[in-house]
């Protein structure tokens, strides 16, 4: 009968060796550095982004701001590192015509924003206000040009507005219009889903398109070459990826885009709350994001048959979660809030970016400010931080510092029939020779104990800070705008070349050795 038990009892252990959390980081392996524009913004002309957002008008004397630009949202935007910001969309990009947006503010024709609400938009922030509010923030500006609607002139056209230093058309009337010199501008979106908003086109007709706009706009930036980003393929259409890898020469292109949103359905009222959703909803949201995994495994695949090099960025310049609005408000802003389900679905995203830094050069969130998985939210004279921006801010260490492969291992977190890995992790390290360790605790019901096997690491100090609340649907308010906050961390302690970390449920650390 011992006999009999002794197989079981192997079995047993082994099952639950395996099924621990570890984390294996090896610090002489790193080799690529993460990109800091994989931490990119996006912020389009959709409810309340731009105006009553960022820009609240030049005669607004209530909150503080600078040529209408809200100051505590440069602050804010400043203090997170934001590397790029997309701009004018998204679907409203292939309705926008820039010469609207240039020259007297009063001359200038209205808009109807077609895409998102059916609102007139006054055209009173363009090109110019656009750009100086990127100068003020200190970041690259990404502009996403006009191809479903516009023509090859009106780009072409475009480019040498922003990037000509004089003796041109466009030169010239940059300057009529105030600005002397170029703002140089490197990232340019040659249309937006022109599979869908941006045309509805075939991926062989819209690679075609892209060729034709990508000789007019030209290659030089200064003394740097264009970044022509390609429309590219929506979460698993890997045939759209391979036709432009395929059709479009290496040479017309720096980036081919990919946008992946975690949603419930896209038909009327099946986004899900926001805020009201149970841990299954959690876990659906969640498997959804995970599959970033695989799609940037798969289109980087295809990339590679035809790039071997990886002279082609990956860009994920749409990526978030997408729920029904707020209660009340217009359903064609797309305003919702941000809770803990969102922060651990943007540390876990964020960790996908980090691994696969090699292919995923830039990636924009959608979107900055009061739409969708908005980092900052505004009411009046009000502005609060969501739990999102908080992670971003905490993960800023890893821009531009070198990825350090990992081995992990890690328990499974099930609710209903979503089987998950508990436990997501990255790792880098600076040009300071400091290492930071990412590490997400999936699971909304119970705390995970992760071992971190260290190889190479010879700090001596360990410091950390975390983000977590007790439930999965906590979030900040206009009355509560500190309630998910970080805090220092204590639950690592080292022993050697091994780490024992307690994550509670739900959390984000990030672990500083130096």
């Amino acid at each position: 009968m011992k006999k009999q038990l002794l197989p079981l009892l192997l079995a047993a252990l082994t099952l639950s060796a395996t099924a621990q959390n570890r984390v294996t980081v090896n610090a002489s392996d790193g080799k690529t550095v993460i990109n800091r524009h994989i931490y990119g913004h996006f912020a389009e002309h959709l409810g309340r982004c731009i105006y009553d957002g960022f820009y609240v008008g030049e005669t607004n004397t209530k909150i503080p701001n600078k040529n209408g630009v809200r100051l505590d949202v440069i602050e804010a935007l400043k203090k997170m590192k934001i590397p790029n910001l997309r701009w004018p969309g998204g679907c409203f990009a292939d309705t926008y015509h820039w010469k609207d947006g240039i020259g007297p503010k009063a001359k200038r024709p209205k808009i109807v924003n077609t895409w998102w609400g059916g609102v007139t938009e006054d055209n009173s922030f363009g090109t110019h206000d656009f750009l100086n509010m990127c100068e003020l923030l200190g970041t690259e500006p990404y502009l996403a040009g006009n191809v479903g609607s516009g023509t090859v002139q009106d780009l072409s056209d475009w480019v040498q507005y922003v990037n000509f230093p004089n003796n041109s058309p466009m030169s010239t009337l940059r300057q009529q219009n105030g600005r002397k010199t170029p703002w140089n501008v490197r990232y340019w979106g040659v249309g937006n889903e022109a599979w869908g908003c941006g045309g509805n086109m075939t991926a062989d007709y819209y690679a075609n398109i892209y060729r034709q706009y990508a000789t007019f706009m030209g290659t030089q930036v200064g003394k740097e070459t264009i970044f022509r980003i390609a429309s590219g393929a929506s979460s698993d259409d890997f045939n759209w990826t391979e036709t432009l890898m395929k059709n479009i020469p290496g040479k017309m292109v720096e980036g081919v885009a990919l946008h992946h949103y975690s949603t419930f359905g896209w038909g009327p009222n099946e986004k899900g709350s926001a805020t009201e959703f149970t841990e299954t909803d959690y876990a659906h949201t969640m498997n959804e994001a995970l599959k970033m995994d695989t799609f940037v495994q798969k289109h980087s695949e295809i990339m590679d048959k035809y790039d071997p090099q990886k002279k082609i960025a990956l860009v994920v310049d749409e990526w978030g979660a997408w729920y029904e609005v707020e209660p009340k408000t217009n359903p064609g802003f797309l305003y919702q809030q941000n809770t803990m389900r969102d922060a651990i679905l943007t540390g876990a995203t964020l960790n996908i970016f980090h691994k696969h830094a090699e292919r995923v050069r830039m990636a924009n969130l959608a979107q900055a400010v009061n739409v969708l998985q908005a980092v900052i939210l505004t009411k009046g004279d009000k502005m609060l931080l969501t739990p999102t921006y908080h992670v971003l801010e905490m993960y800023n260490v890893h821009q531009d510092a070198t990825m350090l492969p990992i081995d992990l291992k890690t328990e499974d977190y099930t609710s209903g029939k979503y089987k998950l890995p508990a436990i997501s992790a990255s790792a880098s390290r600076d040009q300071a020779g400091k290492v930071h360790i990412s590490l997400v605790n999936i699971d909304a019901g119970k705390p995970q104990t992760v071992t971190v096997n260290l190889k190479g690491v010879s700090a001596t100090s360990l410091t950390g800070r975390i983000l977590t609340s007790a439930k999965v649907q906590d979030h900040n308010t206009f009355e509560q705008p500190n309630k998910v906050k970080p805090v220092p961390f204590t639950g690592a302690t080292r022993n050697g070349d091994v780490l024992t970390v307690t994550l509670p449920p739900v959390s984000v650390v990030v672990l500083e050795m130096k």
